[in-house]
């Protein structure tokens, strides 16, 4: 593997997956709360988000570096999206468990990107390229982050509106619409 910035970026993230994964899992409320704004948040889920905003900018920092500087590796192409794939859904898991977003529509987000990963391998077992990502995925990926974010945080900024579910029924849409715009565009490799 080559220890360029962009996978450095890349094994940060990861690196940062369990340690998301310990304060929301072992931070119970021994930890504490404290007002935002007039608003009492656990400070495991304050904390919890920081983690995970440093975590979804190092995603945005490693592909405009790796852009920008034309760095491609076999390594980037593949930990970069399973790391992206692994914080969000470990995220909507704990989300779940603090009945914070509701099961039947996190089922439905991890359901599409079982799918469509499964998908791109397909397609690249068979000789095809890796389709890149569209904009409705790309919107689906900022709206999933901005929704764990707001999540997390009680919608602190914006209460009494719940911009954190918002955000996620906003995800939960373009996630079925890009995820059916992969599978018609590839159409042609269930023809074979």
């Amino acid at each position: 593997m080559e220890w360029n910035l962009p996978n450095k970026l890349t094994m940060f993230r990861i690196i940062l997956i369990p340690v998301f994964i310990i304060l929301l899992a072992f931070g119970w409320s021994n930890w504490g709360d404290f007002y935002i704004l007039n608003d009492l948040i656990p400070v495991n889920h304050v904390v919890a988000a920081i983690v995970f905003i440093i975590a979804s900018l190092t995603d945005l920092a490693d592909g405009k570096i790796a852009r920008k500087n034309k760095i491609v590796t076999n390594f980037g192409k593949f930990a970069d999206p399973l790391a992206d794939k692994m914080l969000t859904m470990t995220a909507f898991v704990f989300l779940v468990e603090l009945k914070m977003a509701p099961a039947w529509v996190i089922a439905i987000i991890v359901c599409r990107e079982l799918a469509v990963t499964g998908l791109r391998m397909l397609v690249l077992e068979e000789g095809g390229t890796v389709m890149a990502a569209q904009m409705p995925g790309k919107i689906k990926t900022t709206t999933q982050m901005l929704a764990i974010i707001f999540l997390l945080l009680h919608n602190v900024i914006f209460n009494p509106f719940p911009i954190g579910e918002i955000f996620l029924y906003i995800c939960l849409f373009f996630t079925l619409y890009s995820g059916v715009d992969y599978f018609i565009q590839s159409k042609d490799l269930f023809k074979k």
